[in-house]
Parts: structure tokens; C-alpha cells; sequence
């Protein structure tokens, strides 16, 4: 069985350090804010980054395209490695198309070689949380079809459970039309967004006020979770760790779960979502 890698986005929003520590290479998008492009995960941080949002600063993001890709997976297969790329979901974004594209461009240059490129139809930690699980297939002795199954079988048990402050970072990036962003305006009336199974983010509820949106997500990760062994939950936020550490509460409370991940969410999801998001990312049986 040949040797195989499993790749990423940058949109998996979890430390470096994780991924470096587990061996997982990344191919980055970028954004551009304020007249500077950075790459996400190399450029801003977080506190810089929606300090810059607070401020009224645009961020316009943009995908891999495929020479980039190509570029970055080109090293491993070259030394004779396959490639298991996660990528991030078609839903939002073009670069999984140019994953695509790189792979069939790569394993014409190098015959015998495979690149096979998951649509995980998901984001931010919910590409995180697919790729803790494949990661754990991978060290089973799967081989790398074995666990492009797995991960195809698996991808729409991650759900994404997701408030923002307001919708319209979201209208802005194209992400939900005008009339949906409208809600957003409203006075401490708080969306509930979720992952669909395209990989599109909807609105599916709303509340009134920060706490009780806050609580709804929890509630929702835990009717989801039910029958589902989570190892781990991962929740995500914008710049407000005080609100991410409360639903951690939550989750211990109600989900009966202490293993669990906080992050920031990172530059290029953030850009769409804006300060102020929080979510919780499970293992359940429907999104």
C-alpha cells in the first residue's frame, strides 16, 4: 500500500500547531483588507483581524485556484506519497472545484499516483472535526480509498450549529440573500444558522437575545448528538471567548462532554460571519 497524506484547507480554523503536530499539510485561501491581501493563517491575527471589522473594514476573500493547489500537493506526490485532500465545501466556495482540477492535473503528470478530493460539505470546525475522525481511520491502517469512503459515508453526521450577532457580513459575501440579512438588523434578534446537506449555510430560527441563542445552539448539538458517541465537540468563535467558554459550560451541562476544542474562527470564515459568531460543531445524526 503506498503512503498517502491527508490534506486541508485553512478554512478547518484550528491552531497550526494542531496540524502541524499531526502531520496534516495546508492549502490556504486568502483575503484582502483594508488595500493588504494576507494568507489566511499566516496573516493577521484575530484580534487584529476583527478589530479591523469592528472598525467598518471590508474583508474580500479569495479561492485556491488550480496551479496554486497543484503547487502545494505537487512535493508529495512527487516523492511517491498519494493525496486524500478534505476540502472545503463547494457550498461556499469555488476552491474545492480547483482542488479538483489540480488532482486530475497531477496524477496525469505523475501516472500511478492518486489524489482523490472530498467535498466535506463543511466548514470552519466541521472540516476540523471530519478530518479528527479520518485522521483516527488513517491510523487504523485504512488505506486511503477506505477512508475517502468513510469520510464521504460520515461528512452530513457534522453538524454545524451556529448565532452571529447580526447577517449581514453573511449578505455581504454573497452568503444569504438581502432579505434574509434584514433579520439581522432587528434589535437583539439573534439567527440560528445551521449547515445544510449542499454545504450552504441557512437561517432556520431566530432569537431574542445574545444568551438564549447561545443556549439554543447548545440544545440543538445535544438533540442532534443523541446515540452518537462524541470523543470531542469543537466550538468556534468570533473575537467573544467570554460567549465561547459559556457554551463549553453548556455542553459539559447538557452533553455531559469535557473534551472539548475552543478556537477563533479564522480570517476567512470570519470574514463572512463577522465578530461576534459562535458555534458548536458535533457528531449527530442529522444536520
Amino acid at each position: 500500500m503506498r503512503d498517502y497524506v491527508i490534506t486541508v484547507n485553512s478554512t478547518v480554523d484550528v491552531p497550526k500547531e494542531w496540524l502541524e503536530e499531526r502531520h496534516v499539510p495546508v492549502i490556504p485561501l486568502k483575503y484582502t483588507i483594508d488595500g493588504e491581501t494576507y494568507t489566511d493563517m499566516e496573516g493577521l491575527s484575530a484580534k487584529e483581524f476583527f478589530a479591523k471589522l469592528r472598525e467598518g473594514k471590508m474583508s474580500v476573500t479569495s479561492q485556491v485556484n488550480p496551479e496554486e493547489a497543484a503547487d502545494m500537493l505537487e512535493p508529495f506526490v512527487k516523492e511517491g506519497k498519494d493525496v486524500l485532500h478534505l476540502g472545503f465545501s463547494s457550498g461556499l466556495s469555488g476552491t474545492l472545484n480547483s482542488m479538483r482540477i489540480a488532482g486530475q492535473m497531477l496524477e496525469e503528470k505523475y501516472p500511478g499516483s492518486k489524489v482523490i478530493v472530498v467535498d466535506t460539505l463543511c466548514a470552519c470546525l466541521g472540516e476540523a472535526m471530519l478530518l479528527y475522525y479520518a485522521l483516527k481511520e488513517k491510523e487504523k491502517g485504512k488505506t486511503i480509498e477506505e477512508v475517502a469512503q468513510w469520510a464521504e459515508e460520515n461528512k452530513l453526521h457534522i453538524c454545524h450549529d451556529v448565532t452571529v450577532d447580526d447577517l449581514n457580513h453573511l449578505h455581504r459575501g454573497g452568503r444569504v440573500s438581502k432579505t434574509t440579512a434584514v433579520l439581522g438588523t432587528l434589535v437583539q434578534i439573534k439567527p440560528i444558522i445551521h449547515m445544510d446537506n449542499e454545504g450552504k449555510l441557512q437561517v432556520i430560527g431566530k432569537e431574542r437575545g445574545r444568551k438564549k441563542s447561545l443556549n439554543r445552539i447548545v440544545d440543538m448539538a445535544a438533540e442532534q448528538a443523541k446515540g452518537y458517541d462524541n470523543e470531542i465537540i469543537m466550538i468556534t468563535h468570533g473575537d467573544c471567548l467570554e460567549d465561547a467558554e459559556y457554551v463549553a459550560k453548556l455542553v459539559r451541562e447538557k452533553m455531559g462532554i469535557d473534551n472539548i476544542m475552543i478556537n477563533n474562527i479564522g480570517t476567512v470564515i470570519g470574514s463572512h460571519t463577522g465578530p461576534g459568531v459562535v458555534a458548536v460543531f458535533c457528531v449527530g445524526d442529522h444536520r
